[in-house]
């Protein structure tokens, strides 16, 4: 196709601005929003993955909750608490666990205690646990070093603390290793500080933690040998599925509770959790293209609607032609032709202030490194190629039906016409 006939598209496009305008917002925001909800869906899903990524996809948390049938003279409903001996149990008879690391929260689940230092005070939570814990989810040591099998071992009155926990109760380059904080009436030593492999809230959460040897927690604080939850890695060889089935068996057998009890337990697996979690942002993809799609072809029926009216204002004009020689198919592939430019012209401007818009939310949030639970949104290349060629797609259906109702317009009757 030569320049003249590109001239001649663009002059019939322009010769009614407003029409062609009108066309092209539907397309423009159409695509716009495909590319918004994709980039959305995207922060959300990087964000969530991230946060997912610091705990080990081998991990399986398991918690006691109340048994609901009553099973070998047991009652019911009781209340299951899991104990030390659980632990040695579970170590003993569960060759699918490869790390056992059971945790302890002082007050509790999200709760935060009192800690003092000299003249100031701050709340934070307060954990019990192994050296292994490291494994299932670790940390960032800065200053000093993380807990140790002597600190267990020996019932050590040690702690490691998160940044923020120095920042209210220490001074500025004040040294904090070798130092004393006040737990509960209870004084522990400073032996290491920690940083967050995280970002935004969820790393201000952790580095609101202080934790302690797991033997020494529950002596310092009168815990006796309960145990709040356990955290295990399957062993090489073994899936999670096949560590996580093990684990609850074997509870059950040394708690006496009933088989179909499911009810007893509280659990997940960090697996099972990721995969639900890419089932949620796989629907949600399919949610977003429908979505987009449904602007795309709102925006298609706006260009068909000014078209139709574009080739009813041209009917001498197709008249001549047609009277000129033209072709039934030289009139279809100028209308095509037409709405196809209009239609990617109108696409371009909405794709370019879709990436314009994700990248300016991408770079207000910090980028690819900062944004917490919704970080990083993004379009990829192969979306934008996508949405290119889904343009021309569209662009060609859209033209066909105008460009049919031009080629029955008889020669004589568009020339009688005085449009």
């Amino acid at each position: 196709m030569n320049r003249d006939s590109w001239n001649e598209i663009l002059q019939i496009i322009l010769r009614k601005p407003m029409r062609s305008v009108l066309a092209g917002i539907g397309v423009a925001w159409g695509i716009m929003m495909v590319l918004l909800m994709i980039a959305a869906n995207n922060g959300l899903k990087n964000g969530i993955t991230e946060e997912m990524n610091d705990t080990a996809k081998n991990s399986m948390f398991l918690w006691g909750q109340t048994a609901s049938k009553p099973y070998k003279g047991q009652k019911a409903p009781r209340y299951i608490q899991l104990k030390n001996a659980d632990m040695d149990y579970l170590r003993e008879n569960v060759p699918q666990m490869g790390v056992l690391s059971p945790r302890n929260q002082l007050g509790g689940w999200q709760g935060s205690n009192n800690v003092v230092r000299k003249t100031k005070t701050g709340a934070f939570d307060v954990y019990g646990d192994y050296p292994d814990y490291q494994k299932v989810r670790p940390v960032d040591i800065v200053q000093g070093r993380y807990l140790n099998q002597g600190d267990i071992d020996q019932k050590r009155k040690v702690c490691v603390i998160g940044k923020r926990v120095y920042d209210l109760l220490f001074e500025q380059n004040e040294e904090a290793l070798g130092d004393y904080i006040t737990i509960s009436g209870v004084n522990f030593k400073v032996v290491g500080m920690f940083d967050s492999f995280k970002d935004g809230e969820d790393a201000q959460e952790e580095l609101h933690s202080i934790y302690t040897p797991f033997t020494t927690f529950q002596r310092a604080f009168n815990t006796g040998d309960r145990v709040g939850w356990i955290s295990c890695l399957s062993a090489d060889g073994y899936s999670v599925d096949e560590m996580e089935e093990a684990v609850i068996k074997a509870l059950q057998d040394v708690k006496k509770i009933h088989p179909d009890d499911k009810r007893a337990f509280g659990h997940f697996s960090m697996a099972r959790r990721m995969q639900e979690v890419n089932e949620v942002f796989s629907a949600m993809d399919i949610v977003g293209y429908a979505m987009g799609g449904l602007s795309v072809y709102g925006g298609m029926i706006v260009i068909v609607i000014i078209m139709l009216i574009n080739v009813n204002d041209r009917v001498r004009e197709f008249g001549v032609r047609r009277s000129l020689g033209a072709t039934p198919w030289k009139i279809i592939n100028q209308v095509v032709k037409e709405t196809t430019l209009l239609t990617i012209l109108s696409g371009l401007i909405g794709l370019i202030l879709g990436v314009a818009l994700v990248e300016g939310v991408r770079i207000a949030l910090g980028g690819e490194t900062q944004g917490g639970t919704f970080k990083n949104p993004e379009v990829s290349l192969e979306l934008v190629v996508a949405t290119i060629i889904i343009m021309i797609i569209v662009g060609i259906i859209a033209g066909f039906i105008p460009a049919l109702r031009a080629v029955l317009i008889k020669p004589v009757d568009a020339l009688r016409s005085g449009k």
